[in-house]
């Protein structure tokens, strides 16, 4: 059976807030996978959302459960590049926005509970269940339509066999998992911050061993200038500017010439996310496609992806190849709900794709961990490899009954307030 809910997790005091979303109300689409099967698992798949429009795409996730309902889990992954193509190429949701949008949004979301439910059912975390997959079988969860032009099927089968290197490199496997995949916080540098708050977590985060610091810019460039005096506090460590899509790609320019003084790493969405000469690096790419391109033009430097915005772990796996063939360092993004639970999986890059940790750094935001049931675990600024079962997608049951909008208990009360 598929559910489709809607958790709205309230976000207070400039919390996610950038130059192009002032307000953010941190939201999901929330779906639940429940089967027949004797063991009692359930999937649990999420979309990060911003408050307004998880409505809607609730509404693309009910719209696309006739594809889930009564199959069964073994046929559905005999044949996962059919089921994502199913998901992906249903004739009239298509005519919406072929695998962008809404609807691949929900597309996300159902993926996401499936792989959540055959993780639990293999016992294992999703990191390790894709780790113990041959080349041919992760090739088969991959749909190649639109990119064979620069990624051949056969090319990524070799691909894949020269990954299989870490399995037998033990020590340097082990070394990951018991040291973590490395992490940068964007928890200090919300736009919304004050300065005093933002020079409190940064000297706090410092003493926490964090060493990258994620700095939101783009609304106001004196600001930008004063706020650059983080420098001041975090000393060389490393910074990263991201505008949040705010810019046109001359006023980008103009504006970090502005901020190269204070020598950050990248600038993260500078502009459009359609706009395939105006990057350095981008993480709301919204599909294999756009990837592609951006990579042929050689418009980035890093690739921050994500996985609320491509399609799952299908899509996922064909932009890490995409990025190993030229060369560039992945570097997950994540925040919101549930993007850093599920960003700690994508240690399978390492494990299955690049074998390299080099120029490669995950995002991480402490917030609203609490309301996960396996929340990550960070130790010495590193993401620490998932243990339990699963993709890490279930959220405690008191935290969605009490933020489901608009029945919660949270939004009775917000919105009685509002009614007074």
């Amino acid at each position: 059976m598929v559910c489709g809910r809607i958790s709205r997790l309230s976000v207070c005091e400039g919390h996610g807030s950038d130059a192009m979303h002032t307000d953010p109300d941190y939201s999901a689409a929330y779906v639940v996978l429940e089967t027949d099967a004797e063991d009692g698992l359930k999937g649990y798949g999420i979309t990060f959302m911003l408050g307004k429009g998880t409505e809607v795409v609730v509404c693309a996730v009910n719209t696309l459960a006739y594809h889930v309902l009564n199959r069964d889990l073994v046929h559905i992954v005999r044949d996962f590049r059919g089921f994502y193509w199913q998901l992906t190429s249903d004739g009239q949701l298509r005519w919406i926005s072929p695998e962008k949008g809404v609807v691949h949004l929900a597309t996300v979301a159902v993926l996401n509970a499936v792989w959540d439910l055959w993780a639990k059912q293999e016992g294992k975390p999703f990191a390790l269940l894709s780790h113990c997959q041959d080349p041919s079988t992760l090739l088969s969860f991959i749909n190649f339509s639109y990119i064979t032009d620069v990624l051949p099927e056969e090319e990524a089968h070799k691909i894949l066999q020269k990954g299989q290197v870490v399995k037998n490199k033990k020590r340097e496997r082990r070394v990951m998992l018991m040291d973590g995949y490395p992490a940068y916080t964007t928890s200090c540098a919300w736009l919304g911050y004050s300065d005093d708050t933002l020079k409190q977590l940064c000297t706090k985060a410092l003493k926490g061993g964090w060493t990258t610091f994620k700095a939101k810019v783009g609304a106001d460039l004196q600001d930008d200038i004063r706020r650059g005096l983080i420098r001041n506090v975090i000393g060389p460590e490393k910074t990263l500017n991201d505008a949040n899509l705010h810019w046109d790609v001359p006023e980008a320019v103009e504006w970090m010439s502005k901020l190269v003084e204070f020598k950050p790493l990248w600038i993260e969405e500078p502009s459009s996310p359609d706009g395939i000469l105006g990057h350095a690096t981008i993480s709301n790419c919204q599909n294999r496609v756009i990837v592609k391109q951006l990579l042929q033009v050689k418009a980035l430097q890093f690739f921050q992806i994500d996985s609320c915005r491509l399609g799952s772990v299908n899509e996922i796996f064909s932009v890490l190849l995409m990025a190993k063939k030229f060369v560039i360092p992945v570097c997950p993004h994540a925040g919101g709900v549930g993007l850093c639970e599920l960003v700690q999986h994508l240690i399978c890059d390492f494990l299955s794709v690049s074998a390299s940790l080099i120029n490669r750094i995950c995002e991480y935001v402490d917030q609203i961990h609490e309301h996960f049931k396996y929340p990550v675990i960070i130790k010495n600024a590193s993401y620490m490899p998932p243990k339990e079962a699963g993709y890490s997608t279930e959220m405690k049951e008191e935290s969605v009954k009490k933020h489901q909008n608009p029945d919660g208990e949270v939004w009775k009360k917000l919105l009685a307030a509002q009614g007074n």
